[in-house]
């Protein structure tokens, strides 16, 4: 169990600051991050937080999980690593090797 919470189906009015205040009351929030569209700059509905302790994430996990947060029920659970793509994306050798007319 790591410190670091996925944090799904957030509202669109979440903020970073919004929910450092929400998640506070488990402990010391270190970080806070809401995952926006590159282009749109708008929230993609998720994001991460990292508690100071493993403790204090349980804590977190077992209470936020399933609540309400502006008409919206969150998902709280552990923050997976994140896995390397399976190397379907163009490989820098094959750019600029498309067919010329």
């Amino acid at each position: 169990m790591g410190k670091r919470l996925f944090l799904g189906n957030l509202p669109v009015s979440a903020t970073e600051d919004s929910l450092k205040e929400t998640f506070s009351q488990f402990g010391t929030v270190e970080s806070v991050k809401i995952i926006t569209d590159k282009v749109t700059c708008q929230s993609k509905g998720f994001g991460f937080l990292e508690l100071a302790t493993i403790q204090e994430a349980v804590s977190a996990i077992t209470k936020m999980n399933g609540s309400v947060m502006d008409g919206r029920e969150l998902k709280v659970s552990e923050a997976k690593p994140l896995v390397p793509r399976d190397g379907s994306g163009m490989k820098s050798s094959q750019i600029g090797s498309g067919f010329r007319g």
